[in-house]
This record gives structure tokens, sequence and C-alpha cells, in this order.
């Protein structure tokens, strides 16, 4: 891939928690050290953050993306990277719902769910790059999971099979659970530090490259996404 968009929340925008003068909590997202700009550091590839902290599927449907003008077709990427539904289903308290809420022919009457919204957001995208590959990540593990992540990890599931050249970066199951030990590296107060992201960076690498080594026939025309032939 020469060009992948990383579209997420805090997760996907290398936002460190600090403090300031008076003690007071703040956030930044600082994209330099985003796991997707250790990708594009790592790869040569460009790699837009079409991210911010505090995302949601529905913020970014219904704002977020015109104010970026992220939908522009200059920004057509080969691959598109989707890590949403914390704030989705933590913030906003939104169902998680299933494939069912997507209304294909009228993507903005989908239901108002998780499902409804980021089905929206990829309908938008495939629209602009026909061709592009998705990579939908599920949520890691904590000590205490909740059963939001696995109905999450279970729609991600549901979208690579409900959408063409879709597949999932399942963190929950195969990467490191986030439990006192990793936060006490890899954390800095709630979000995690530059050491966190840039393993992130290499999950996401290493279960990429184990897609295409694994599903070859799936990728031999990616060189040609966007083209007219």
């Amino acid at each position: 891939f020469r060009r992948v968009a990383c579209v997420g929340d805090s997760l996907s925008s290398g936002e460190l928690e600090t403090l300031d003068p008076t003690g007071k909590k703040v956030y930044l997202d600082l994209y330099e050290h985003s796991w997707g700009q250790y990708l594009a550091r790592m790869t040569g590839a460009k790699v837009y953050n079409f991210s911010k902290g505090g995302m949601t599927a529905k913020d970014y449907i219904e704002s977020f993306a015109n104010s970026r003008n992220f939908w522009d077709p200059k920004l057509a990427c080969d691959a598109y990277i989707i890590a949403l539904g914390v704030n989705d289903l933590y913030g906003l308290k939104q169902e998680v719902g299933t494939v069912a809420d997507i209304n294909t022919d009228k993507p903005e009457e989908s239901a108002p769910t998780l499902a409804g919204y980021l089905g929206q957001l990829i309908l938008r995208l495939r629209s602009i790059q026909p061709q592009a590959k998705f990579f939908y990540l599920t949520m890691p593990r904590e000590d205490n999971s909740p059963e939001q992540g696995d109905a999450h990890a279970k729609l991600m599931y549901a979208f690579a099979e409900f959408f063409g050249n879709s597949y999932v970066i399942d963190l929950r199951q195969y990467g490191p659970v986030y439990d006192k030990a990793f936060k006490e590296r890899f954390y800095g107060g709630g979000h995690l530090n530059t050491e966190g992201y840039y393993l992130t960076a290499l999950e996401v690498a290493s279960y990429i490259d184990y897609i295409v080594r694994h599903n070859p026939r799936d990728f031999r025309e990616t060189g040609l996404a966007g083209l007219p032939y």
C-alpha cells in the first residue's frame, strides 16, 4: 500500500495525556507519535490520520469528515484502517447493532447504532475508492473486559463478511492484555505513551503482513487501485 488512512479516535491520533501547571488533565493529539505515523516511517507509505481524540462514527459522519475535507477524492487511499467504537459505546452509550442496521441504498437512513453509523462511513469511503482494502481493529482486552468489547469484535467480523475487500485485525484475541504490568510500561495516564503507540504499529504491521501473505490472490492488483483499468 502506498496511501493508507487511519480512521479513528485518540488511539489513532497519538494522543498523550499530561497535566497543565495547575494539575488539570490535558489531552494532546500528537499525530507524529500515532501508530499510523510509525507505520509511515517504517514503510515509506503515505499515511493519513483521519482521526481525533474522542471521535465517534456518528461525529465523523455528521460533521468531522466534512470539516476536515476528508471526503476529498484526492485523499483516496489503497487501504483504510478503521479503529472506532470505544467512544461510541462507552461515551455515547450507543447500541452496537448489526449489519442489518445498514441501509446500503440510502446510507443516511441507516439505524442510529454503531453499526449504522460505521456502515455509512465505510460506504462513503468505498464510493470514493471502490478497490480499497479495509481493515477493522477490535478493542484490546483489559483486566476486566466488558461485554461491549466482545460485541464490537463480533460486529467487526460481520463487517468483514458484509463488505468486500475487508479483514479484521483482532487485537482483542491476539494482542496483549492491557493489564497493570502493560499499563505501567506502555501508558501515560489513561492513554498509551509513545512506546505504546509504537507497539501498536508493530502489531498492526505484523497483522496486515500476515493477512496479505495468507491471501495473496486478494492483493494481486492492489497497485492498480484508483486507476481506470
